[in-house]
């Protein structure tokens, strides 16, 4: 964004929170994981062990029941950004980025890290 800047463009960063969409399907991303999983040697998939990939699809599932399918939340900070006179430098759609991303990013690196 600041690099741009020099050259006279304005760069908004769109930051959504997790939203229901082909990226985030649960089915697409458990058969890519699963054929990557494949793909790996035999000493990494020892070293990770069996359960860790049945255990990242678990929490996958549980964190899918919390994506927002209302889409135009993020087509509205898309909207504000290429049409207002003043455009605001970062948006933020949906609740997780408003509640958990935004204040993270105000943390220092190490302590966002640990979180």
């Amino acid at each position: 964004r600041l690099e741009m800047q020099n050259f006279g463009v304005k760069v908004c960063v769109i930051e959504p929170g997790y939203f229901k969409t082909m990226i985030t399907n649960l089915e697409n991303l458990e058969k890519n994981f699963c054929a990557s999983w494949e793909k790996l040697p035999a000493e990494i998939k020892e070293s990770y062990g069996e359960s860790y990939l049945r255990d990242f699809v678990s929490t996958l599932k549980v964190l899918q029941k919390g994506y927002n399918a209302n889409l135009s939340l993020v087509t509205n900070c898309m909207e504000h950004a290429l049409t207002s006179l003043h455009p605001r430098s970062r948006y933020s759609a949906g609740w997780d980025a408003k509640l958990l991303y935004l204040p993270l990013s105000y943390l220092p690196s190490a302590l966002t890290d640990a979180l």
